[in-house]
């Protein structure tokens, strides 16, 4: 039978969160990023800034995993654990995957009477949304099963700007921040309004009608956009720049 286990890597807990765990008889709770907890400690302030994840463990016995329908299984990348320069990183401080290697795929979905295999295979490296999918150790690793639709897109290389987005995913190098007012103030760093400006980099190949014909995406590569200013899953690229990766619906104009 599988088994769950709770991990604290990062997520946010709120008060709602946390009452989630209210019922629980528990010991103590060690958290890498705040230590030990003990009984009655466990409060709303306790938890802000975490996300508590159960992981589900698969039980040696079972060898294989098949996800069904659109359902993808990925391998997740491990978490890098030292700086380009050799520095070993605190468990805080490391990025939290948001990537792997498809280690296995579902039948595909239907759209209407027609059947769709799903777009990605397996040896596929891949990039999906940062809160998708359910995690499950299997066979001694981190894996993510998640539907194909929360798959962003192929990465091949190691720098975000060659993602390849499928379905109807858009890929943006976002606009430097204003550094001064229109009066020609200096702003501080926590001041900078965050951009919702920049320019497209690569696009998925449409979305699908319910007669499972393609429809491609309304902006290009090239295009200048504004988008909604909190969508999106962000990314930093080799180079330094901002990139974000998100839905087409997500593009509210094309600036020209």
């Amino acid at each position: 039978m599988a088994t769950s286990q709770l991990t604290a890597s990062p997520v946010t807990a709120s008060a709602r969160n946390l009452a989630s765990l209210q019922g629980l008889k528990l010991s103590t709770i060690k958290f890498s990023s705040i230590g030990t907890l003990k009984p009655g400690a466990l409060t709303s302030r306790s938890f802000k800034g975490l996300v508590v994840k159960a992981a589900t463990v698969v039980a040696p016995k079972y060898t294989s995993v098949k996800p069904l329908g659109d359902r993808v299984l990925v391998k997740i990348k491990e978490t890098e654990e030292k700086t380009e320069g050799g520095i070993l990183l605190p468990t805080t401080a490391q990025s939290k995957p948001q990537g792997g290697e498809v280690v296995a795929v579902g039948e595909g979905k239907t759209i209407g009477n027609t059947k769709l295999e799903s777009s990605v295979k397996t040896g596929a490296q891949v990039i999906y949304s940062k809160y998708a999918g359910m995690e499950v150790e299997f066979n001694g690793a981190k894996h993510l099963l998640l539907k194909e639709d929360d798959i962003v897109g192929l990465l091949e290389t190691d720098d975000i700007k060659d993602l390849k987005p499928l379905n109807d995913r858009v890929l943006i190098k976002v606009s430097e921040a204003e550094e001064k007012t229109t009066g020609g103030l200096l702003l501080a760093e926590a001041s900078k309004e965050k951009p919702s400006i920049g320019t497209v980099i690569a696009v998925g190949p449409g979305t699908l009608d319910e007669e499972g014909n393609l429809k491609p995406l309304s902006v290009s590569p090239g295009n200048t956009v504004l988008y909604s200013k909190y969508a999106g899953n962000d990314f930093k690229g080799n180079d330094g720049s901002n990139y974000i990766a998100l839905r087409a619906s997500d593009v509210m104009a094309v600036l020209s």
